[in-house]
């Protein structure tokens, strides 16, 4: 399965593109506040949403939480599409400016990420596995990413399953106010290496 992968510059509001042959076309732009914001609270009041920590939340609720994410200036958030439908939310953020780095040596060149998926109206074999690693080829196709770390709760075992798949490393559990929490590592070799191992596969 062919892949490219490009950054785009004839629309501004696309940060990045990704095809894959036979498949479709992933792309990533900034988060709209007013425009995602009703989008956004679909998807995270939905029963498999359980883990983003939001299914009681308001529009309003929805809407604050995310603009005092946006204005930290170390937090960026994506709206991720497939064939121009947003179908997924990305947080990218400085893992040393986060509370994460209470739990761990940070190290530069640490980034964190959160991916949340849109409710499935039509399934598609593999279509997480492909945002997923839409994901993680953004984040290193940042030069100042070096590492990537993610703390999804212990008992998430469909991301525990996508992270090991794509070559994190688990560490421990950490204690997080809302959750008991797994902490794994993801370097840009590690992610080769598992994508080599599923080109074999």
């Amino acid at each position: 399965m062919k892949q490219r992968i490009m950054n785009i510059a004839e629309d501004p509001e696309i940060v990045f593109v990704k095809e894959i042959q036979d498949f479709g076309k992933f792309s990533l732009r900034p988060l709209d506040l007013e425009f995602d914001s009703v989008l956004i609270h679909r998807w995270v009041i939905q029963p498999y949403a359980q883990y983003w920590g939001m299914q009681e939340y308001t529009l309003m609720d929805v809407k604050s939480t995310y603009e005092a994410i946006v204005t930290t200036g170390h937090h960026k958030v994506f709206i991720g599409s497939y064939n121009n439908t947003p179908a997924f939310l990305m947080e990218f953020y400085e893992a040393s400016k986060d509370r994460i780095s209470d739990y761990y040596d940070v190290k530069e060149g640490d980034y964190g990420m959160h991916i949340l998926v849109a409710p499935v109206e039509k399934r598609i074999p593999n279509f997480t596995w492909h945002v997923f690693a839409t994901v993680l080829d953004y984040f290193f196709s940042q030069e100042v990413v070096e590492r990537i770390v993610v703390e999804p709760d212990v008992h998430n075992e469909k991301i525990h399953k996508l992270n090991k798949k794509a070559g994190f490393c688990y560490d421990k559990e950490i204690e997080l106010p809302e959750k008991l929490a797994a902490l794994a590592f993801c370097k840009r070799v590690d992610y080769i290496v598992a994508k080599n191992a599923l080109m074999t596969q």
